[in-house]
């Protein structure tokens, strides 16, 4: 119409060399601040929380480019010990989770057990997760990895919660959540057990999905000398990084807390559509 070339038209004048290094080194600074403060390291989680923090909206090239110049992504060490000992004498729940559709808080609970490791040997952390919102409900912490630990977990998402008879309770197999005791605070809550299939990795995904996230975003970037070192970490890190911060793409890029504060606001509520989680038939 102008009588313009395609190139004329979508030509932009080139950015002064020291602007661009000014403005990468704002970008880098406000990185390096999510990820201390936010505990994010993912390319994803740090694109959505420069939106979300300062209203800025990065190109995905151009932030992983500014973070691999910069070396803002973080070497995790990979340790292993194994924490499920299935190999007991206690009945073993069917898995009732497979395939089902869950489209509220307070239907499926997920539990894991994992180990911290101390110059003196390990701490162990269980967790319990509710399925649909991501947030941790009950964690617990000992030297010890007996029942007791994923027994005080389970009382303490119980007492934050008390739900209604009906929730799923998902785990794997090991002794822990077999065993007489974990059992009974089951029954006398009303909750129907489920278990991981036997070797499949993919059954309980998401408390494992919870557990590398902690390894990855705090454990292997701190070294914990004793076991009061974890108590005054792991605690901070769930409640005030994980469940209040950390967003997920699961639930519309939204931290656990705020997505649940929402699903309890009517007027809000709708914002968030129709969510429901379909789980994968293995």
């Amino acid at each position: 119409m102008m009588g313009l070339s395609a190139s004329t038209y979508y030509y932009r004048p080139k950015v002064p060399r020291a602007l661009r290094d000014q403005i990468e080194a704002e970008l880098r600074d406000k990185i390096e601040y999510l990820q201390a403060e936010y505990s994010c390291f993912g390319h994803r989680t740090l694109k959505v929380q420069l939106q979300r923090h300062y209203g800025l909206v990065v190109n995905r090239k151009r932030l992983l480019r500014v973070m691999r110049v910069h070396n803002l992504f973080r070497q995790v060490k990979k340790r292993f010990i194994a924490t499920t000992d299935s190999n007991h004498k206690y009945p073993i729940y069917p898995n009732l989770i497979k395939a089902l559709e869950v489209t509220g808080i307070n239907q499926v609970w997920v539990s894991d057990i994992t180990y911290i490791r101390v110059l003196t040997g390990f701490v162990y952390l269980a967790v319990i997760l509710d399925l649909f919102s991501r947030r941790v409900i009950g964690w617990a912490l000992s030297k010890s990895i007996r029942h007791e630990l994923t027994v005080a977990a389970l009382r303490m998402a119980i007492e934050a919660r008390n739900p209604g008879a009906g929730v799923i309770h998902h785990s794997d197999r090991g002794v822990q959540y077999a065993c007489d005791d974990y059992v009974a605070l089951l029954d006398a809550n009303g909750f129907q057990g489920s278990m991981s299939a036997p070797g499949n990795p993919y059954d309980n995904a998401f408390a494992e999905s919870f557990m590398k996230t902690l390894k990855n975003e705090e454990v292997h970037l701190c070294e914990y000398e004793s076991f009061t070192d974890v108590v005054e970490r792991i605690p901070q890190f769930i409640e005030a990084v994980y469940n209040q911060k950390r967003v997920h793409s699961s639930i519309q890029y939204l931290p656990p807390a705020e997505f649940e504060a929402i699903l309890q606001d009517d007027k809000r509520k709708a914002s968030l559509g129709q969510v429901t989680l379909k789980l994968a038939e293995y």
